[in-house]
């Protein structure tokens, strides 16, 4: 088999790596030295770096994160309330894999969804599937689901995403079906995922904001139990870095 001919066959088995890697050993004289298992090494080593490009990139889109935030640009020089030891415990994104929770609360321009986004890069880093979404706004698409009688496909997606974002909890009063959906969503979750949540209020009013003794207890026993927290504190970081959005 030529040469040309083993590139084409790359093509067609999508070995893309491989196929960029080959031509880079056959234009650039450096490999030639090398013997038959370095440059077999070198081609599984750019297809694998080239998959997990590939994964990474799938991963993020899927996520459709309001920030393509990333960890390395977390700013700890600001009174803000960040704890450097539970934010490297956070980077490592153990906590996913343990199914635990991740409250981050803080007044507008205090960084919340930028910080939540950035963790959200951070888990599709490493491999989880991550999802961002309004509170508010899944919760209408959820009441639409509810009439047009794909509910049961939304929840099933929702449950198998590792990394469920809720940005904005708090600022819309929910109603009786949203009251209910967000239980059953994070019932769904127990066990199986982890869902950060971001919000002005703080964690001690959210009680009084769901409105419904029963349904408030059984949602913050599923969000509260084994949750790591975050209070935001300090003026807006919109005034200290008018280039980086937050909210």
């Amino acid at each position: 088999m030529t040469i040309q001919a083993t590139l084409e066959l790359m093509r067609e088995l999508r070995l893309h790596g491989m196929l960029e890697a080959l031509t880079q050993q056959q234009e650039q004289p450096t490999y030639s030295g090398l013997g038959f298992e370095q440059r077999l090494a070198h081609l599984v080593n750019a297809e694998s770096s080239h998959r997990d490009t590939q994964r990474l990139q799938r991963l993020l889109k899927n996520a459709k994160l309001k920030y393509q935030a990333t960890p390395e640009a977390i700013d700890y020089r600001h009174s803000r309330g960040l704890d450097r030891e539970l934010m490297a415990e956070l980077l490592t994104s153990s906590w996913i894999d343990r199914q635990q929770n991740l409250l981050i609360t803080g007044l507008t321009g205090t960084g919340k969804t930028w910080l939540g986004c950035a963790l959200g890069v951070q888990a599709a880093r490493r491999g989880y599937s991550v999802l961002y979404k309004r509170t508010a706004r899944l919760l209408e698409e959820m009441d639409v689901a509810h009439k047009d009688g794909s509910i049961a496909k939304i929840r099933g997606q929702l449950a198998k995403t590792r990394l469920l974002i809720l940005d904005d909890f708090g600022l819309s009063v929910m109603n009786v079906r949203a009251r209910s959906d967000l239980l059953e969503l994070l019932d769904d979750r127990v066990g199986t995922g982890s869902t950060m949540m971001l919000g002005q209020m703080p964690v001690k009013d959210w009680h009084s904001f769901i409105n419904d003794p029963a349904l408030a207890d059984a949602i913050l026993d599923r969000l509260i139990h084994s949750s790591h927290r975050i209070s935001l504190k300090g003026d807006s970081m919109r005034k200290q870095q008018p280039t980086v959005s937050s909210s």
